[in-house]
Formats: C-alpha cells, sequence, structure tokens
C-alpha cells in the first residue's frame, strides 16, 4: 500500500469515513485513495476544505479531516485552522510537500515555501513532517490523537510527495495518548467549600463544559443557579430548560442578576472578549473556575479557587463532595425570570426578525445542525435567541472571521445526512468562498443556504456609523443570486417579508435537498435597535 491507501487505513481506524479537500500533483495519491474507498468532497478552496472538516467535527463529536497541497494550498488553509484552533475542534489536516530530497532547499520547486512546517506549528496544536515511510503511520496516529484528546484541537501532517508514492509497510502504530491532569483532591474540596457557602451561585458554561453537560444539568439543579454560557457552550444543557440563562451575559436585562450573585462557576470557558465587553463586564466578585488548561485559571477575571482537569472528571468528583447547598430561597426564580427577560428584551429590538428566528427553530428537529456565519442576524440574535438543544447542533465561527459558515454547514450535512441543516449567511460573507455554492450544488446535501442580503458588511456598515460620519469598504456589489443558484441547478427562493419566512422556509426544508432562501434585508422594516458589534472604539 502507499501512502494514501494508509491514510484510509487509519480515518477508518478513527471513525472516520469522509475528507474534505483540493486535489493537487502534490496529493494525488491520498485524494485517490480517500476517494476510492472512503468519501473525498472536493470543495474549491483549501480554506474550505478545513472550514467543512470543521464542521464535520463539530457536528459528530468526532474527528473531521482535510487535505490540502503545499505552499499555496497549506497557506489557504491557514487561516481556517486559525478557527479550528480557537474553537478547539477536532480536525486532522493533512498536506503535501516537495520531494523530501528538496526540503529546505530553496530551490523554487513548483508548490516550495519557506518553513512550512513553521506555520502550520503556529495554526494547529500539533504539526509534523513525515520523514520516512516507517514513520508515516505513527505521526498520522499521533496527530489523529492529539486532535482529539482534551483540550482539542487542528494537528497537521506535511507529507513529501515522493514519500506517499512509496510502498508502506503495514506495523500498526498508535501513537501515544496525553494523559489528562489528574483531579486535585485539595482543590475540589477549596471549591466545593465555597459553593457549598454560596447563596446566590451562577454557572458560566464555555466551550470545555459541552462534553460535561449531564454534570453541569446535575450541579445546577442542585444549586438552583442559573447557566449563562458562551457562544461556544450553547446547548451544554437544552436551552429550553428553565434554569438556561443561555448566552446573555452582556445583556442588560442581565446586569441586576450578575449584581446580585455572590459566586460565579466557570466551567472551560476563557471569557472572550466579545462575550465580556471587552472584559468591561461587571462578573460576581468571587468565582471559581474549572479548565483542563492550568493557565487558564485566573487568567481573564480573578479566580478564588479552581480545578484543573477535564471538566466532566472535575465535576464529578466536585458533585461528590458538596454539602447541602445554601442557596438562598427564591433566588432559582430571580433566574427564572431573568431568563424571560432578557429574551424578551431581544424579542422586541429585532422586531421583523422575530418572526423569522420562530420559523426556522419551529421548521427545524431539534437534532439540526444550525450552522451561522459572521453577519447581523446571527450576531444580533441567531447566536443568542435562536435556541440550541444539543452543542453538536451549534456551529458559529468562535474567532470572528467571515465567510466560514457555508463550509461549515456543508461539513455539518455531510456528516448528519438523515437531517436537515441550515446555515445563516450575509452576503458579505458567502462572497468569501462563493465557490462553495458549486461544491453544494455538485454534493447535494440536505442543507438549506438562508442568506440575508443587506448589499456589503451591515455589521461593519452599522458600526461606522454609530462612531463615523464616513463609510469605507462596506458597501459591496453583490451578484444576482436567483440567476446564480439558476446557473447551479438549486432551488431558490427570495422573501421580502417575515410573515412569507415561514412557508418558504419550511418547503426547502421538506425538500430533503440543498436550497437557498435569500432574505432580502433592505426591503424589512427597520428593527427597532440597529445591531452594533461590542467592539471597543475609542472616540473621534
Amino acid at each position: 500500500m502507499n501512502g494514501g491507501d494508509l491514510l484510509a487505513r487509519i480515518m477508518r481506524e478513527h471513525g472516520v469515513g469522509t475528507a474534505f479537500g483540493v486535489v493537487s500533483v502534490h496529493n494525488l495519491p491520498l485524494v485517490e485513495a480517500v476517494d476510492r474507498d472512503l468519501e473525498f468532497v472536493p470543495v474549491r478552496h483549501e480554506a474550505a476544505a478545513v472550514n467543512a472538516a470543521d464542521g464535520y467535527a463539530r457536528s459528530t463529536g468526532g474527528l473531521g479531516v482535510a487535505i490540502t497541497s503545499t505552499g499555496t494550498g497549506a497557506g489557504n488553509a491557514a487561516g481556517a485552522l486559525i478557527e479550528a484552533q480557537t474553537a478547539r475542534s477536532r480536525v486532522l489536516h493533512v498536506t503535501g510537500q516537495i520531494d523530501a530530497r528538496y526540503l529546505g532547499q530553496g530551490r523554487g520547486v513548483i508548490h516550495e515555501t519557506r518553513d512550512q512546517l513553521g506555520m502550520l506549528r503556529a495554526v494547529s496544536r500539533y504539526a509534523e513532517t513525515v520523514h520516512s515511510p516507517e514513520a508515516a503511520a505513527g505521526i498520522l496516529h499521533q496527530a489523529a490523537l492529539r486532535a482529539a484528546t482534551a483540550p482539542f484541537g487542528p494537528a497537521s501532517v506535511e507529507w513529501p510527495i515522493d514519500l506517499q508514492y512509496v510502498p508502506h509497510d503495514d506495523p500498526y502504530s498508535t501513537g501515544v495518548v496525553q494523559a489528562l491532569p489528574e483531579i486535585d483532591d485539595a482543590e475540589v474540596a477549596e471549591v466545593a467549600r465555597l459553593i457549598t457557602n454560596a447563596r446566590r451561585p451562577l454557572i458560566w458554561a464555555g466551550g470545555g463544559a459541552t462534553g460535561a453537560g449531564a454534570e453541569i444539568s446535575e450541579l445546577a439543579e442542585l444549586l438552583g443557579a442559573g447557566i449563562l454560557t458562551s457562544n461556544a457552550g450553547r446547548g451544554t444543557v437544552p436551552e429550553d430548560d428553565e434554569l438556561v440563562l443561555g448566552n446573555f451575559a452582556s445583556n442588560p436585562r442581565m446586569r441586576p442578576l450578575l449584581a446580585e450573585s455572590d459566586l460565579l462557576i466557570a466551567v472551560g470557558t476563557h471569557f472572550r472578549s466579545n462575550e465580556t465587553k471587552h472584559y468591561q463586564l461587571e462578573l460576581p466578585e468571587h468565582c471559581v473556575q474549572i479548565d483542563v488548561d492550568r493557565e487558564a485559571i485566573g487568567r481573564s477575571y480573578p479566580a478564588a479557587a479552581g480545578i484543573v482537569g477535564e471538566a466532566r472528571r472535575a465535576l464529578a468528583a466536585l458533585l461528590a463532595r458538596l454539602g447541602e447547598p445554601g442557596t438562598e430561597e427564591g433566588w432559582p426564580a430571580r433566574v427564572r425570570a431573568t431568563r424571560s427577560a432578557v429574551r424578551d428584551h431581544l424579542a422586541a429590538a429585532i422586531g421583523p426578525y422575530l418572526p423569522i428566528c420562530q420559523a426556522i427553530r419551529e421548521n427545524l428537529p431539534r437534532e439540526a445542525v444550525i450552522a451561522r456565519d459572521v453577519t447581523i442576524p446571527v450576531s444580533q440574535w441567531g447566536n443568542r435567541l435562536l435556541p440550541i438543544y444539543h452543542p453538536t447542533t451549534n456551529l458559529f465561527p468562535l474567532g470572528g472571521g467571515i465567510g466560514q459558515g457555508l463550509a461549515m454547514g456543508i461539513g455539518a450535512a455531510v456528516a448528519n445526512p438523515a437531517q436537515p441543516t441550515v446555515a445563516l449567511v450575509g452576503d458579505g460573507g458567502l462572497a468569501v468562498h462563493l465557490g462553495e455554492l458549486a461544491t453544494l450544488a455538485q454534493q447535494r446535501p440536505w442543507l438549506v443556504v438562508v442568506l440575508f442580503n443587506d448589499g456589503g458588511y451591515g455589521v461593519l456598515r452599522n458600526m461606522q456609523d454609530a462612531h463615523s460620519s464616513h463609510r469605507a469598504g462596506v458597501d459591496l456589489y453583490t451578484p444576482d443570486f436567483g440567476k446564480l443558484a439558476s446557473s447551479l441547478a438549486l432551488p431558490y427562493q427570495l422573501v421580502s417579508s417575515p410573515e412569507r419566512f415561514a412557508e418558504v422556509f419550511g418547503k426547502a426544508i421538506a425538500d430533503h435537498g440543498p436550497s437557498i432562501v435569500e432574505v432580502d434585508v433592505t426591503a424589512l422594516p427597520e428593527p427597532p435597535e440597529p445591531f452594533v458589534p461590542p467592539v471597543a472604539t475609542p472616540a473621534r
């Protein structure tokens, strides 16, 4: 077997049946073997290959695989690897490399770049070069294990093309699993003491808490504590649970509850800047923190105590040590009232978008993946008011880069063919990877693309309108998406009123295939509160 056969075998051993990528002279054996033995999805851009593998991984809870070429191809993938690194996604990225005998010589071999491995190490949790056929299996296994072991993150392997072609022996090499930190009994005891003494506790669940939904729920029920989430932590506990406050920490109606709380239990969150008003959000005076990364504890906000460890194991140990909670009578009722208040406030603020938000949720099963790109409707209400019931259905570019939502949605739809997937995108973000509509047309997964078209970068337009007297770079020419969809044989509908959306979207979902529903934002009534991103801008 050659290197491609080896890659296909290792993918099977790690439970992966699909790879996304762009074929090249520097990865032909890999693409040919995966296409023959498993499934290869040919995307149109290397960044989209990683985004699709990322969406595949997040929506399955397993490993996603991307295959790219060397040089420019690997460079194109780097931005999407930054997103996977930010989100700690389980992505295995395998890229080509020039012939081993020319590595590092700077001869100008086609697709050559200086220090590609250094670039990959900067944007990946793990990166290594295959220097011999004998080492290939061990390196690939190690990369897959590093990607899929907490704290997770993308792993990259660069593979010289001549070594992909040569015969490979078949020794079984598994790599070495990194041991998770042991739970410290003293740390557990101190955190348990602080929680037991708390009268008005809250929980904040981040992306590192998503594997501990049962334990978070048990802790919240025991304490009567409300559950705040970051965007990454949405669905850790289903958002129709009455104790789930959700991704509303910065909502003004949340401020009184945060001020009254005497203890915040933070689990697997780094308190990202856009979720804490650039670290100006006032949190409870006392905080305890659980994180697999010791350096994360107390980094963004002071922590009175912390437990270093994987969230599920740490919470299980904590639950076993907790005494009778001292939660104040009436606190759970305050949590439930605040849950209603923040949702009512946002529902009133979005005006014409409310029936659209409601129709999306009503027409989707609970298990359906909702992929969201960076656009006004998503940033204002899709990341908060649109309910999420399980973390694997929650896809969003956590690094904030636009244009990644469509490919993430394609990856999720390929991974979950029995359920519909929806991708909420804007015209500006869609233009970044417009070519992936051709991937959608070719693969034909059950994916409905809801396109909010406002003729440019609406988020930044609102920001400029709020802080400056001049617009720059935000008003864009956009194609006729109806004609574009027709050229790709993709079903298409245009919606110009909120009232018509439910019918159109429902029919698109019922078609069990790909389609585009365009919402003409310029035809909708203005929402009562225009969305301005929570980014610190100096006075001008």
